[in-house]
């Protein structure tokens, strides 16, 4: 799976996000090794993604009727990140479906003088189903109309 993570090799750039979500690394995300542990990678996306979700529809999404749960996490390490680095994470969305949204995103380190370097590049696979029953749904409207702004080239179907 790792050969075709984010294949658009247009998206190494921040600019190529259309957001740019603020992201800081803590003290406990630094392993025995020194630098921010893979999984945590992870965390910073998940968090980028709900995060900006949440301000942009203005709505708690864990109130809402169909969740989205993750089906396909992916990433691609490039650099190390340590504690305290600054960093942003560019949100774009390569497919939106009616039940599922696929997210790419860049995960840039501030590296002053308002550079950005892109330290990893992941994808992100949220399916939408019914809080209760777990079953496929739609994508709520709020959520919808939210990821069709992240959308570049052709991403919808």
């Amino acid at each position: 799976m790792t050969d075709q993570v984010n294949a658009d090799p247009e998206l190494s750039r921040a600019s190529d996000f259309p957001v740019l979500w603020p992201v800081t690394t803590r003290w406990d995300d630094n392993d025995h090794y020194g630098h921010v542990n893979n999984v945590t990678y992870y965390a910073y996306f998940d968090t980028a993604v709900n995060g900006w979700l949440m301000e942009t529809t203005g709505v708690d999404i864990r109130t809402l009727s169909a969740i989205g749960v993750v089906a396909e996490t992916s990433c691609r390490y490039l650099s190390e990140l340590s504690f305290p680095d600054r960093l942003q994470v560019g949100l774009a969305v390569e497919k939106l479906g009616t039940r599922s949204i696929v997210y790419s995103l860049g995960l840039f380190r501030e590296a002053g003088d308002d550079a950005l370097e892109l330290a990893a590049r992941g994808r992100f696979v949220h399916v939408y189903v019914d809080g209760v029953t777990r079953r496929p749904v739609a994508i709520p409207p709020e959520i919808e109309s939210a990821a069709r702004t992240l959308v570049i080239g052709t991403a919808t179907s």
